[in-house]
This record gives structure tokens, C-alpha cells and sequence, in this order.
């Protein structure tokens, strides 16, 4: 059974604007699939006129994506993601928990990092039957019961590799002064290489990225929260590791494509 989540997701850019044309629900998926599978999300959207640009920070997790003609699986998408909304429209997506993708695919999860992969590379199913199925049933709950009766046909094996990497991840994100690598390193019991390969293989990204991610989506929603922006920068460019603002500006502006200053103030416009 699915329950709907809560609380406000993260990595959806200028988000404090309040004309945005579509509706986003997220769902914890049954117990049978939360190994493998973090949550299920539905976008609709309507627009009568013109089309809507929605910029994404991706999060270190594999997404197959259903729309209509366009099912493909995702794989982490390493800078700014960029949606463009035009007419009217519904995509229901399955985020895989990081490192959850892989015991579906069985090889390095790396090779589709910033690319697609076809549905029937991984699935063996008639994709065409199943978006009908899933974009056209008569209400939300019959779209995520005929989506987890598909994930539920074709579960893999449990693989201790997948907990593994989803403990790590938990500690980059509740460990707000965890800035390095080897920071990470010193509180496991593996090696640096080993590290790396893990992640390259089940992830699809190395764990510098995902910390820095991490501390991005933190800085996203903080500037989104401030009243006064001001006289944060210092604090959030020392909460990402920075010994200077300008270093913090430069990596900021190379991931989301403007200064901190230039989003804040976009975000009141």
C-alpha cells in the first residue's frame, strides 16, 4: 500500500514562486519495495497558453519515468536538469533508492549517468500496454497500484551492496559538517578506492558529487526560506567547505547557473 509523502522536495529550483502550473505528489511506496524503491511521483500539468521551464538538481538516485511515447530510465543527471511543460500532460515517475537500480541491471550503473536507457534493455515488458495502463487508469490510486504491480513481478534479489551505499548516504545527509571524502572515509570501514568503485558501480556517481549535491539542495532551500539573504553567505559557504565566498559563488554559479545572489533574487520575482 502507498502513503503520500509530506514534506517539500528538494532540488526543484526556484521553488518558492507560486505560479507554477503543475502539481507534483510523491508516495512511499509498500514495504515489499522500499528496498529498492525510494518513492513514486506523479506530475500533471495544464497550461492554456506558452510553455513553463522548471530547472531540477537531480538527486543520486536512478528514475524510470513513464509518459506517454516517452518511457525511458534516467540515470543521475550530473548538473542543472531543465523540464519543459507545453499543453497538457502527466508523467508518472519510480525513484530507485540510491544504488537501487543496479541488482535490476546487473552492470555499472555509471554508463548511463547523464543519459537514458531504453525500457526494454532492463525490462521485459510492452511498454506501450503499460504506459496505457498506468497514465490512463481512472484515478491516481489504480496509476501507482498497476506501477507497483509491475515493479513487484520482476524484483530482483536482495543485494547487501544497496544498504550499504543507502547507510552512506544517510550519513552524508545528516552530517551537515561532512565536506571531504576523506572526511567519509575516516567513518568507514573501507577504503578510499573501494569507496569510489562502489559508487561507480551502483550509484553512478562518485561520493565527492554527492556530498557537494547534498550541500547544494541545503543551500537551495535555504535561500528559498531567508527573508534577508544578506548575511547568510558566510555561514552557507563554510557549511559547504569554503574558506572564501568566492570559491563557494563560483561552484554555486557552475551547478545552478547563477550567482547565490542572482537566485535569490530571482526567487522574488
Amino acid at each position: 500500500m502507498v502513503n503520500p509523502r509530506t514534506e517539500k522536495p528538494k532540488g526543484i529550483l526556484y521553488s518558492r514562486k507560486e505560479d507554477q502550473p503543475f502539481q507534483v505528489l510523491r508516495y512511499t511506496p509498500s514495504k515489499e519495495l522500499q528496498y529498492f524503491i525510494e518513492h513514486i511521483w506523479v506530475v500533471e500539468w495544464e497550461l492554456e497558453n506558452g510553455v513553463y521551464k522548471q530547472d531540477i538538481l537531480s538527486h543520486p538516485s536512478v528514475q524510470l519515468v513513464f509518459e506517454k511515447d516517452k518511457t525511458w530510465i534516467w540515470g543521475v543527471v550530473t548538473g542543472k536538469f531543465r523540464r519543459t511543460l507545453e499543453g497538457k500532460g502527466k508523467v508518472l515517475g519510480v525513484r530507485f533508492t540510491p544504488g537501487g537500480f543496479y541488482p535490476f541491471y546487473q552492470s555499472s550503473v555509471s554508463a548511463i549517468t547523464d543519459g537514458v536507457l531504453a525500457f526494454d534493455k532492463v525490462f521485459d515488458a510492452d511498454v506501450a500496454k503499460l504506459e496505457e495502463e498506468i497514465l490512463n487508469a481512472a484515478n491516481i490510486e489504480g496509476s501507482l497500484n498497476r506501477v507497483e504491480q509491475f515493479l513487484k513481478d520482476c524484483l530482483p534479489e536482495r543485494d547487501e551492496w544497496v544498504k550499504k551505499v543507502n547507510d552512506i548516504i544517510d550519513l552524508i545527509m545528516q552530517d551537515h559538517c561532512l565536506i571531504e571524502v576523506d572526511q567519509l572515509v575516516d567513518k568507514l570501514d573501507m577504503s578510499k578506492r573501494s569507496l569510489q568503485r562502489l559508487f561507480k558501480w551502483y550509484v553512478g556517481i562518485s561520493p565527492k558529487w554527492a556530498i557537494k549535491r547534498f550541500r547544494l539542495h541545503e543551500v537551495a532551500a535555504k535561500i528559498a526560506e531567508a527573508e534577508e539573504t544578506k548575511t547568510i553567505w558566510p555561514e552557507l559557504a563554510l557549511g559547504l567547505g569554503y574558506y572564501d565566498q568566492a570559491h563557494f559563488i563560483k561552484d554555486f554559479k557552475s551547478v545552478v547557473g547563477e550567482t547565490p545572489v542572482e537566485y535569490a533574487r530571482s526567487l522574488k520575482t
